[in-house]
């Protein structure tokens, strides 16, 4: 988990003044992981917000007086909130005017100077490149959301439609979304989202980046098996093809006589998601978007595979 300082920024310029609150510590059972926070802006019948602390008693009572609560607090859910997890939480809470004066890395921030610990943990993480989100003592360390993960989805119609917003809001994807007119998208794209329009999409395939990841699920079969030729020929991290088994023969036959080895054409997944779920778009999407989670854990890069 990281601190998403666009997300932030966003609901300032919509809002105004917002609160944000944090799982700063969790000990024993617990709805959600240190780092997990949401946001809370005030509205004429109360308050608002987005992203999630684990719902229930906690979620609401932090939300409601997340401008006035202490800017540490540690709560017991059996005790104090008549929650079964058993465990405890601390949850931080700061009240934001603007996102400009957070650092693009790395936000560390507390009371007085900074202590040593929280120092020497500021050296390691830039010396190693990995941070995790940690309450020390009074100072709450958090890295900055940045999406690492180049995501291109190739089509815009019901399923794309479902995955790109199923997707979205996943902080360490950047997604390049291509279709072949600027009225086959949504009018409005998430923030994470670019939006690429090609007569030829299959042209823009040598400027992705050889560790993306490719999500191909076109109106055309023919651009679909074009496509797929340009990925084997350019390289990827992860390539999925939406379709049946008897599409896949066909096209594995195809890209065969286009002059892929079964090894390279073996990089492609095909179908994608999770063919037990069914064939609504929104479930097309939910298994793909458990495939693209875990994914990037199991899959090697094709690049690397091949040479």
């Amino acid at each position: 988990m990281s601190f998403d300082k666009d997300a932030l920024s966003v609901a300032i310029t919509k809002h105004g003044r917002v609160a944000r609150v944090v799982v700063a510590e969790a000990q024993g059972s617990v709805p959600r992981e240190v780092g997990a926070s949401m946001l809370v802006w005030q509205t004429a019948d109360g308050f608002a917000q987005s992203g999630t602390i684990g719902g229930g008693t906690l979620e609401y009572e932090a939300a409601k007086h997340a401008f006035s609560a202490p800017r540490l607090q540690r709560l017991p859910l059996g005790p104090a909130m008549g929650q079964c997890c058993g465990g405890a939480v601390t949850l931080l809470t700061e009240v934001f005017e603007s996102a400009s004066d957070i650092p693009e890395d790395i936000f560390a921030r507390g009371p007085g100077d900074m202590p040593f610990a929280v120092k020497k943990a500021l050296a390691e993480a830039r010396a190693q490149g990995l941070l995790k989100p940690k309450l020390h003592g009074d100072w709450m360390v958090e890295p900055i959301t940045r999406a690492t993960r180049p995501l291109w989805v190739w089509g815009a119609g019901h399923v794309g439609r479902a995955i790109v917003a199923t997707l979205a809001p996943l902080p360490d994807l950047a997604i390049t979304w291509v279709d072949t007119a600027a009225n086959r998208f949504p009018e409005t794209l998430p923030k994470s989202v670019s939006q690429l329009v090609a007569d030829k999409p299959e042209r823009l395939m040598p400027y992705a980046p050889p560790e993306a990841e490719h999500l191909i699920l076109t109106y055309s079969h023919a651009l679909d098996l074009e496509l797929c030729h340009r990925a084997l020929s350019h390289g990827f991290a992860f390539a999925g093809l939406i379709g049946s088994r008897t599409k896949w023969a066909r096209f594995r036959s195809r890209l065969r006589d286009l002059g892929h080895t079964d090894a390279q054409i073996d990089c492609i997944c095909c179908p994608i998601g999770q063919p037990d779920l069914g064939k609504h778009p929104q479930a097309i999407a939910v298994g793909v978007a458990a495939q693209v989670i875990s994914g990037r854990k199991i899959t090697e890069s094709y690049g690397e595979r091949t040479g």
